[in-house]
């Protein structure tokens, strides 16, 4: 880890209330009779061996969406979303070739200033690669208003040969569709798993919180993706967009496709998050007992 990677509240400096709370919070953790993570034992077996010296027990249940995904499946009543879905954009993407899309997501939470956006656009159109970029209302710092009167504006008018902006999708679907060669996200925990699961290589933007940790897991420890850094440049997201989505990176295929793997494996009914699930239920039913 470099000093880059760790959330900027994790930084001493003077008035800093946050980092006070968080060690508070990760000293108050360690009372716990057990802790229950949204990861898998391949992923992360290093960390997760550690921390079973600090807690009498964990659990590694993850993805938890594959979890819910199939229960869905069984039951379709289950389903829910936190937004509306934009569903014209599957049928997009059904029209694109295989593994030639990248797909463009921030979140619910990151927001990005003009400039950047821009920057994103022109870095993805020069890619000459097809793109599905979900723009949220308020993704843009500020008043929203001037997004919609100007930035929204340019963006449409110039995306519409190569592109599609929708202001949400069903990602779950996006990731695992066939059309879909990469994710240029801010790598949030949910949509990293997601990604993770899909066998989807990343290009990964961080801002906020764990994200930038994340990052540099994706693309150091597992290899699956690559770090922009900060750097909102549109010749290097071009070239970043190219890379990933041609095959340039050693090995980077081969790295996503096997980590997919261990995380479709772990779900299973033989699964080690199966496993843990069942023994986490077990233990808490004991100690209602």
């Amino acid at each position: 880890m470099r000093d880059c990677d760790l959330p900027s509240y994790f930084k001493p400096k003077p008035g800093n209330s946050f980092l006070d709370f968080f060690m508070k919070e990760t000293l108050t953790m360690t009372r716990a009779s057990a802790l229950i993570l949204n990861t898998f034992d391949h992923l992360e077996a290093p960390i997760i061996t550690k921390l079973t010296t600090v807690f009498p027990r964990v659990y590694s249940i993850g993805p938890l969406h594959t979890h819910v995904k199939n229960q869905v499946t069984k039951n379709p009543s289950l389903s829910y979303n936190v937004a509306k879905e934009d569903k014209n954009c599957i049928t997009w993407l059904d029209h694109q070739r295989a593994k030639s899309v990248i797909y463009v997501s921030f979140g619910t939470v990151v927001k990005l200033s003009g400039e950047q956006l821009l920057e994103f656009w022109h870095g993805l159109v020069n890619s000459l690669k097809p793109f599905l970029w979900v723009v949220r209302k308020d993704l843009m710092n500020g008043e929203g208003d001037f997004f919609h009167k100007n930035v929204a504006k340019e963006l449409e008018l110039g995306t519409k040969e190569r592109g599609l902006l929708v202001p949400w999708a069903p990602q779950e679907e996006v990731l695992g569709h066939p059309a879909v060669g990469g994710f240029l996200t801010h790598c949030g925990w949910n949509s990293t798993l997601e990604c993770i699961a899909e066998g989807v290589p990343m290009l990964c933007f961080p801002l906020l919180v764990d994200q930038t940790i994340n990052s540099r897991c994706v693309s150091e420890q597992w290899r699956i993706g690559v770090g922009v850094d900060g750097t909102c440049n549109r010749f290097i997201i071009e070239k970043m967009v190219k890379d990933v989505l041609e095959n340039r990176i050693e090995g980077l295929r081969n790295s996503v496709d096997e980590i997919a793997k261990q995380a479709r494996d772990s779900v299973k009914e033989t699964g080690s998050s199966s496993h843990n699930i069942e023994s986490m239920i077990k233990d808490i039913m004991s100690i209602k007992g």
